[in-house]
C-alpha cells in the first residue's frame, strides 16, 4: 500500500483530527522501508503526500474533503453537499437496543433457523414465547411457514433487516456460537457494571442523607446546639 493511501486510511478512521505529528509517528517505518534516509526525508514525505490527498479530495468529482481543524486533519463533507447528508442522516433508523432474552433468543434463530418456538425454549431453558413478538416488531424474525409435526408449530427465521443490521452479506458470515455468546456477555457485562456503580453513587448519597438526617434528629445533637448557642450568648 502506497504512502497516500496510507495516510487517506488513518484521516478515513480518526474519529478526532489527527495532526502531521501523530501521522509521521504511525507510518515512520513504512516510509523508512521504502527508502527514506532519515527523519527530515520521512516527514518531507508524510507533508506531500498530505498536501496531495486534500488536492485530490479538493475537486468537485468529490463530495468529501480532507480539512484542517483544530491543528490536524479530518475528513468532512463538503458545504455543498450538507442538505442531502442531512436528508440522508433523517431517513437512518434509530440503532436497535435488545434485552439480554431478545439477544439469545435471535442467536437461536440465527444459528438454527428455521426453528420453532418449543425448539428455542428447549435450547434456551426457559419460555421464549413472548421474545419472539419483540422480535417480530423490529423486523429482526419472520415466520417461514410450519414444521410438519404434531401441532404445526411455526418455523422462524432471521430476515434480509437482520443481516443489515449486523452488516452481514449472508448468515453464513456468522461468528461463530462461541464468539457471539462472548460478545454478548462482554456488552452486557459492560452494562451491568455501570448500571451497578450508579447503584451504589446512588445508595452512597441515599445513606449520607440518612445519617445527616439520623444526626439531626438525635437529642444529643440538639443539646450540642443549645449549649452552644448558650456559650455564643
Amino acid at each position: 500500500m502506497g504512502l497516500k493511501a496510507q495516510l487517506e486510511a488513518i484521516v478515513y478512521a480518526a474519529e478526532t483530527p489527527i495532526t502531521t505529528e501523530q501521522l509521521i509517528q504511525l507510518v515512520r517505518e513504512s516510509v523508512a522501508a521504502e527508502g527514506a534516509s532519515d527523519d527530515a526525508e520521512v516527514k518531507s514525505r508524510v507533508r506531500a503526500g498530505l498536501e496531495e490527498l486534500v488536492s485530490d479530495y479538493s475537486s468537485q468529482d468529490h463530495g468529501i474533503e480532507i480539512r484542517q481543524v483544530a491543528g490536524g486533519y479530518r475528513m468532512s463533507t463538503k458545504p455543498e453537499q450538507h442538505e442531502m447528508v442531512r436528508s440522508f442522516a433523517k431517513s437512518l433508523k434509530p440503532p436497535i437496543r435488545l434485552s439480554l432474552p431478545a439477544l439469545e433468543t435471535l442467536a437461536v434463530i440465527a444459528y438454527k433457523q428455521p426453528a420453532t418456538v418449543p425448539e428455542i425454549s428447549e435450547i434456551r431453558g426457559v419460555d421464549s414465547g413472548g421474545v419472539i413478538a419483540t422480535l417480530l416488531d423490529r423486523k429482526l424474525i419472520t415466520t417461514a411457514g410450519r414444521k410438519q409435526v404434531i401441532g404445526r408449530p411455526i418455523l422462524y427465521k432471521t430476515t434480509k433487516e437482520f443481516l443489515m443490521r449486523f452488516g452481514l452479506k449472508d448468515v453464513n458470515e456468522l461468528p461463530s456460537m462461541e464468539e457471539f455468546e462472548k460478545l454478548v456477555a462482554e456488552s452486557f457485562q459492560g452494562e451491568l457494571v455501570a448500571a451497578g456503580e450508579t447503584a451504589l453513587d446512588n445508595s452512597a448519597g441515599s445513606e449520607r442523607a440518612s445519617d445527616e438526617a439520623a444526626h439531626k434528629n438525635d437529642p444529643a445533637h440538639s443539646e450540642e446546639s443549645v449549649e452552644s448557642t448558650v456559650h455564643e450568648e
